[in-house]
């Protein structure tokens, strides 16, 4: 057998501050197909680096078992690269969003990643809407009656007219994710009221961010998806800036951070 000679360096590598610039945490659900896909074809970059944790999530899509998510949120952002700060932290579940509230949310992250930026679907949803000036909507989700309400309630507390509400009645985020492409283009048309100034499609399962530009050259309307809405402003908050008309109309729009 050969014997080796083992050698150390003569001297201990130089490190860089970061292997990226800008660092993207995702908190997604256990049972999420979706939206890791999306922010690596949307986001992810050689400036820009998109790292993930799941915390537990049981089925069916209920309000109380989207509230029940709460408490793994701080445990779950303290996760992604410990120890480390993160520009910006995304949690990626629309209608939980609206049962436990953004603001609870951003307290529970921030818990571990105080520096960081909070981004939810639903505040990003809102700030797509109003950067297209959009006030009468139309709203389209996978989600039952019983959910979607919640949700309704929250964009009209917040001053929208809602033109079109329309609900897809599943029950189970991994059969959300399995929506075709061309089916969610086909609902889309349905849910679009003609008097609407926007159409918002809810749930990062859903796989509409892929096909928004598809649905705006349909409906002649701006659309804002969850995913979209999400990978919009975290591309803005890490200072790319870049116009994507590709993506949908919304990525060709700055943010102004409100």
């Amino acid at each position: 057998m050969q014997t080796l000679d083992l050698t150390l360096a003569s001297h201990a590598p130089k490190l860089d501050d970061r292997p990226l610039a800008k660092r993207i945490g995702l908190i997604i659900l256990a049972t999420d197909h979706t939206t890791e896909v999306d922010f690596h074809r949307m986001v992810a970059s050689d400036r820009i680096g998109v790292y993930a944790t799941r915390i537990p999530y049981a089925n069916p899509v209920t309000p109380e078992n989207l509230r029940a998510m709460q408490p793994s949120l701080t445990s779950g952002a303290a996760l992604i690269l410990p120890d480390e700060p993160l520009d910006v932290v995304m949690y990626s579940c629309t209608s939980a969003s609206v049962v436990i509230g953004d603001a609870e949310v951003k307290a529970a992250v921030r818990a571990a990643k105080p520096t960081a930026t909070v981004v939810t679907p639903t505040a990003a949803a809102v700030s797509g809407l109003k950067a297209f000036g959009a006030k009468r909507i139309s709203v389209l989700t996978p989600y039952t009656i019983e959910t979607s309400k919640p949700m309704a309630d929250y964009f009209l507390a917040l001053g929208f007219d809602i033109a079109r509400f329309t609900c897809l009645g599943l029950t189970d985020d991994r059969e959300m994710a399995r929506i075709s492409p061309q089916e969610i283009v086909a609902f889309a048309k349905e849910a679009t009221a003609p008097d609407s100034d926007a159409l918002f499609i809810s749930c990062t399962a859903v796989r509409a961010a892929g096909v928004a530009a598809e649905i705006e050259a349909a409906i002649g309307k701006p659309v804002v998806t969850s995913n979209l809405a999400t990978a919009w402003i975290c591309l803005r908050l890490c200072g790319d800036q870049a116009v994507r008309p590709e993506l949908g109309r919304l990525m060709t729009l700055a943010y102004s951070g409100r």
